[in-house]
C-alpha cells in the first residue's frame, strides 16, 4: 500500500457547497474502508488536505472520480504526492 497526500483548493461556488454533505459521506465511506487516513478543510475553507492509503495513484484517481465534488468541479488539485511518513 502507498500513502498519498492530496492538497485541494476550493472556490466559493454554490454547487460545491451544495455537494458538501455528499462529499463528506463519500469521505466517511472511504475512512470506513481504510482507504482514507484523515481529511479536513483548512480553517479558512479555501481548500483541504486528505491523506489516503491506496494501492497506487491510479486507485486514488478512481476515488477522486467518484467524489461528488468532482462532478461539480468543486476543487483544483494543488498537490498529489506519495508520502513516506517516518512517524
Amino acid at each position: 500500500m502507498a500513502r498519498y497526500v492530496l492538497h485541494m483548493a476550493f472556490d466559493d461556488a454554490p454547487s460545491r457547497l451544495a455537494a458538501r454533505p455528499a462529499h463528506r459521506d463519500h469521505l466517511r465511506r472511504l475512512k470506513d474502508q481504510g482507504r482514507l487516513v484523515t481529511a479536513g478543510p483548512w480553517a479558512d475553507d479555501t481548500g483541504a488536505m486528505h491523506v489516503y492509503e491506496v494501492a497506487d495513484e491510479a486507485e486514488l484517481r478512481d476515488i477522486l472520480r467518484e467524489d461528488p465534488y468532482t462532478a461539480v468541479g468543486g476543487y483544483e488539485i494543488v498537490l498529489m504526492k506519495e508520502w513516506a511518513p517516518i512517524m
